[in-house]
C-alpha cells in the first residue's frame, strides 16, 4: 500500500493541506505572555546567525576536502578521455554476482567478452562519458536537444572550484571540451555566488546558504554553429499595397547551452515571475551538478547512483507518510 503512488499522493496532499494553519492559540494569551515570546523569538533570532556561521565554517570544509578529491578527479578525467590507460589491477572489480558464478561460467563469460572485443574497433577511453550522464538524469535531460549531443560528446570533463578563503561564498562550474568545430573556448564556466547571512526583514525565513544571483559565460560559436539562435522565415504583408514578401528572423533556440547566459538579477533584486522560474530551476541544477553528478559520475553513468536516488525519495515519502499516520 505504500508504494502505491497514488495513496502516496493523497497523503502528501493531506500533508500540504495540514500545514500553515495557526491554531489561534497565540492571539489568545495574555499580553504577559506575548512578550516572553518576543524574547524567545529575539532568541531564535541569534540562532539563525550562528547557523549561518556554521555554514560559512561548513563551505571552508568543502573547499578543504575538494582539494583532497581533485587528485582523484583528475585521474578519472584522464581515463575518460584516454589520456591515462588504467592497470589490470585498477580495473579489477568484484561485482555481486560474480559470487555466484562458477569458475567454468566466468572464463566462458570472459572469452565472449574477449570475442565482442577483438570484432569493435577499440575505443580511446570513455566515449560519450558526460552525455551519457546527462542523458541519464532527468533534471539534466530536459535540458538536452537533439542538436546539442554532437557538442555534448566532446565535453571531457567537469570540474567544482570555490571561492578562496576569506572571499564571499561561491563556487564555479567548470565544463572542460576537447577541441571541437561547435566554439573556440576550452572551458565554459558558470558562477553561483552565495550568501550566508540571515536577512534583517525575515531572519526566520533562514534555511542555510542562498544563491543570490549567477554569471556564465561568452560561448566564442563557431560561424553558423550556434545551436542557441534558430533561424525562421515568415511571410508579411504589406498594408498598403497588398504585396507578400518573406523576411528571415534569427530567434532563441531551445539549448542546454541557454544554462550559460541565465537571466540577470537587478541590483534591487526584483525580477518577473518567468526570470523568478528560470532562476530557481538553474540554482537547482547547478547545485545538483555540484553536490551529486560531479563527485558521484561514474554512478550516474551506469545508472547506479539513479537507484539511489529513487531510493532516497521513496524513503522520504515513507518518513512523511509514516510521521502522518503514526504520530508519536
Amino acid at each position: 500500500m505504500m508504494q502505491n503512488p497514488q495513496i502516496l499522493a493523497a497523503l502528501q496532499e493531506r500533508l500540504d493541506g495540514l500545514n500553515g494553519s495557526p491554531s489561534g492559540y497565540i492571539e489568545s494569551l495574555p499580553k504577559v505572555v506575548k512578550r516572553r515570546i518576543n524574547a524567545l523569538k529575539n532568541l531564535q533570532v541569534k540562532c539563525a546567525h550562528i547557523e549561518a556561521k556554521f555554514y560559512e565554517e561548513v563551505h571552508e570544509l568543502e573547499r578543504k576536502y575538494a582539494a583532497l578529491y581533485q587528485p582523484f578527479f583528475d585521474v578519472r578525467s584522464n581515463i575518460v578521455k584516454a589520456a591515462y590507460e588504467p592497470t589490470d589491477e585498477e580495473c579489477e572489480w568484484k561485482a555481486d554476482e560474480d559470487e555466484e558464478l562458477t569458475d567454468e561460467m566466468k572464463e566462458k563469460a570472459k572469452l565472449e567478452e574477449e570475442k565482442k572485443d577483438e570484432e569493435k574497433e577499440d575505443p580511446k577511453g570513455i566515449p560519450e562519458f558526460w552525455l551519457t550522464v546527462f542523458k541519464n538524469v532527468d533534471l539534466l535531460s530536459d535540458m538536452l536537444q537533439e542538436h546539442d549531443e554532437p557538442i555534448l560528446k566532446h565535453l571531457q570533463d567537469i570540474k567544482v572550484k570555490f571561492s578562496d578563503p576569506g572571499q564571499p561564498m561561491s563556487f564555479t562550474l567548470e565544463f572542460h571540451f576537447e577541441p571541437n568545430d561547435f566554439f573556440s573556448n576550452t572551458v565554459l564556466t558558470k558562477t553561483y555566488k552565495m550568501r550566508s547571512e540571515p536577512d534583517e526583514s525575515d531572519p526566520f525565513s533562514f534555511d542555510g546558504p542562498e544563491i543570490m544571483c549567477c554569471t556564465g559565460c561568452t560561448i566564442e560559436w563557431t560561424k553558423g554553429k550556434n545551436v542557441t539562435l534558430k533561424t525562421i522565415k515568415k511571410k508579411q504583408k504589406h498594408k498598403g499595397r497588398g504585396t507578400v514578401r518573406t523576411v528571415t528572423k534569427t530567434v532563441p533556440n531551445d539549448s542546454f547551452f541557454n544554462f550559460f547566459t541565465p537571466p540577470e538579477v537587478p541590483e534591487n533584486g526584483e525580477l518577473d515571475e518567468d526570470s523568478e522560474a528560470v532562476l530557481a530551476a538553474d540554482f537547482e541544477i547547478g547545485h545538483f551538478i555540484r553536490e551529486r553528478i560531479v563527485p558521484r559520475a561514474v554512478l550516474y553513468f551506469t545508472g547506479e547512483a539513479i537507484e539511489d536516488d529513487d531510493d532516497d525519495v521513496r524513503r522520504r515519502q515513507m518518513k512523511r507518510t509514516t510521521l502522518t499516520m503514526f504520530p508519536r
